[in-house]
């Protein structure tokens, strides 16, 4: 790591510092205030470059040249690969937790499904992972039909779409209610709710219906899309083609829904493999990914004693694929990380090998 614990009033003499210490080569940077907080993180695939390029940002309308003129020093650290440099950034972010990349970054993000865990499971979409007790699903990238779908898929089974702060009282606690209960909402009126917040529904039952909704999300059963077959047909038997329009239209929207969670589960699984990414110095490394997460690390073994060690590593995370459920709050941001690296650099899936094939062939 280098440091440079220069004072920001002399901008001419760090950026020499820079010139002169900085190389041209992946790495992950990091601005320091006059307290030693980390305000912001980056990685660069040249580091000399992307840091001068800093000095020659305009204040204040340039992005690069607030967080200088906010900094008091600069550190740094090579990295072998911009891959690299793209995991150690994500690291440093998760552990600083620095105000620019959170008040700054405009960069689109991965919609997801979420379904919250309390007494009233919410399904909902989101693309922010700060609140515990959540279940996600996916990545999904197209959020307008996402919402969409969501929407219809609780329409569908009654379940809520309240604040997650809204209190809820269950039938079964009726000595809570007086004679006159109402929803906190229409849609208990338009059959679109339940009423969970008015005791118009058991919890067994609520909860029943939340698990409906996750079998469909996660492609164990299909009852959602069942029920508006069933009625669709029947609406069209009875000649009543305008109703049956309106199921068409709920049923494009599940179909929609599946197929996109498909698609997702269907991406994560398929990044389970051992990595060797080139250095730009030779310094190549192997990853063990598992469901879209790195679960290991180390040089590219290239002696018989490193791919023993090697082999060992990859042995741990052998064997069957989790089940299809959500995933974990601290994995999202890594899984979508590796599959738009995998998606942008289609390259890249040459240097993979399937674990079963890794360890048969470091096994001759």
């Amino acid at each position: 790591m280098t440091t440079l614990a220069l004072p920001l009033t002399d901008v001419a003499h760090l950026k020499r510092r820079v010139t002169a210490l900085a190389e041209d080569r992946p790495g992950v940077y990091r601005m320091v205030d006059t307290s030693g907080k980390v305000i912001y993180v980056g990685k660069a695939k040249r580091l000399r470059s992307r840091l001068l390029s800093y000095f020659r940002a305009k204040y204040p309308n340039d992005k690069a040249a607030r967080i200088l003129n906010a900094a008091a020093d600069i550190e740094w650290d090579v990295q072998p690969s911009e891959f690299a440099a793209l995991l150690a950034e994500l690291k440093q972010i998760r552990h600083h937790r620095p105000v620019f990349n959170v008040r700054m970054n405009r960069r689109r993000r991965a919609s997801f499904v979420k379904v919250s865990t309390d007494s009233a499971p919410r399904l909902y979409v989101g693309s922010h992972t700060g609140r515990a007790g959540v279940r996600h699903y996916g990545p999904y990238t197209a959020a307008g039909p996402l919402q969409e779908s969501v929407r219809v898929l609780n329409d569908l089974l009654g379940l809520r779409d309240c604040s997650l702060g809204t209190p809820i009282v269950y039938a079964e606690q009726g000595d809570l209610f007086d004679d006159a209960r109402r929803a906190g909402c229409l849609r208990h009126e338009l059959g679109r709710c339940t009423g969970p917040c008015a005791g118009f529904v058991t919890e067994e039952e609520y909860q029943r219906r939340v698990r409906i909704a996750i079998d469909f999300i996660e492609g164990r059963a299909l009852a959602p899309l069942d029920h508006v077959v069933d009625e669709m047909t029947g609406a069209s038997e009875r000649n009543d083609f305008e109703r049956a329009a309106w199921w068409r239209e709920r049923f494009d929207h599940l179909e929609w829904l599946l197929a996109a969670s498909t698609r997702a589960r269907a991406a994560v699984e398929a990044l389970n493999f051992v990595y060797v990414d080139p250095g730009v110095y030779g310094d190549d490394r192997a990853y063990v990914i598992r469901e879209a997460t790195v679960r290991a690390a180390a040089p590219a073994p290239r002696s018989p004693i490193e791919r023993e060690a090697f082999r060992a590593l990859v042995q741990e995370h052998v064997g069957s694929n989790d089940p299809p459920g959500p995933i974990p709050p601290d994995h999202i941001d890594e899984t979508v990380l590796l599959l738009t690296w995998f998606r942008r650099h289609p390259g890249a899936m040459t240097r993979t090998t399937a674990f079963d094939v890794w360890l048969e062939r470091e096994a001759v």
